[in-house]
């Protein structure tokens, strides 16, 4: 988590610096004049963004920013084997933790990595860990690594797995303004890679890199027969003229808990009759640039409508009446939801 940049940063260009044999690196001979160094970065920081961090390797929780890293030699970092979830932190309440502690158990089993503690020991420690970071509103990430060892291919020498996690003091609120989206021409995961959410995240952020070249918010990813797949880091979600909400299938992208659950509650807008239907089907890139409204849905949006899409309108080209309605019923179910299946309290002292 922590990082330095040296006033005298180098460029690989050695005619950026003058004479490189006059550049001389500088040798750390303690730890103490390191920790030194790295404390020297984060006071000059008026806000810190992660007041709290987890490592099975250190055994505890770390409230110094400067001591949150991970070793060099952890398989996660230098062969991407982790994966990896989140969970929202809204008013004092964990949302959802247990669906996304369970898709991250999921993960690792795909992974191959074994947790070094059970679900329950899980649980208890991203619980405290919110507890020790006095944070009522932001986001809560972890991870499962293969774990420190060597920097071979095989984990085989890594001696245990390791679980790390981090609060993040993060301010977000409900999606309410329209963004722009283009059709990505960075090809998509494999379905085995898509459907874990793993660290190896290079297409995704090479996705999203391309839209923002391009001015817009995000790209939409195509699967090999040309049927929506989902967006960089989220799902996506379309209504019809006919007022039927479509959800594309699972089988080929990662199964979002935002999106899953907003299936559960858009039943109620069927039932209002503002919705005919809510379905989850294959959609085709024709049928899904005609709808009515479009939307991206992940944890901390819950729901962003989609304006526009290489540059033609969805429907009327402004934000639809029944994606903020179905924003509404996530949202609520975040803030006032059940605290005995949705939400879960955290016990600050």
């Amino acid at each position: 988590m922590a990082s330095y940049s040296s006033s005298s940063d180098p460029k690989s260009d050695s005619s950026e610096v003058g004479n490189v044999e006059d550049f001389k690196v500088h040798v750390f001979k303690s730890s103490s004049e390191l920790l030194e160094k790295l404390h020297e970065k984060w006071n000059k920081v008026e806000k810190k963004p992660y007041p709290a961090m987890y490592s099975s390797t250190y055994g505890g929780i770390i409230l110094d920013p400067a001591l949150m890293v991970i070793p060099m030699d952890d398989h996660m970092v230098h062969r991407g084997h982790g994966v990896f979830d989140t969970a929202i932190l809204l008013d004092g309440y964990l949302y959802e933790l247990d669906v996304h502690l369970n898709r991250i158990l999921r993960s690792a089993s795909k992974a191959r990595i074994p947790s070094p503690f059970d679900r329950l020991t899980l649980r208890s420690i991203l619980v405290q860990l919110a507890a020790a970071s006095q944070i009522k509103k932001g986001t809560l990430r972890y991870w499962l690594s293969a774990g420190p060892g060597d920097f071979l291919l095989s984990p085989t020498g890594c001696p245990t797995s390791a679980f790390y996690a981090v609060v993040i003091d993060e301010d977000f609120n409900q999606c309410k303004e329209g963004v722009k989206v283009i059709t990505s021409s960075i090809p998509m995961k494999s379905p085995q890679m898509a459907t874990m959410k793993n660290v190896n995240y290079l297409p995704n952020i090479l996705a999203k890199m391309e839209a923002e070249d391009k001015g817009a918010f995000a790209s939409i990813w195509m699967d090999e027969k040309g049927y929506i797949a989902e967006g960089p880091n989220v799902n996506v979600a379309f209504i019809t003229h006919d007022k039927e909400l479509i959800v594309p299938f699972f089988d080929k992208i990662l199964s979002g808990c935002t999106v899953l659950r907003l299936l559960e509650l858009a039943p109620k807008l069927v039932e209002s009759g503002c919705l005919k239907a809510v379905t989850t089907r294959n959609i085709t890139v024709e049928e899904a640039k005609s709808s009515a409204e479009m939307m991206f849905v992940g944890s901390t949006l819950p729901l962003l409508p989609i304006i526009e899409w290489d540059e033609k309108p969805i429907g009327n080209g402004e934000v639809g009446e029944l994606t903020m309605a179905l924003s509404d019923l996530v949202w609520d179910d975040m803030v006032a939801g059940s605290t005995e299946t949705q939400r879960t309290a955290v016990p600050y002292v």
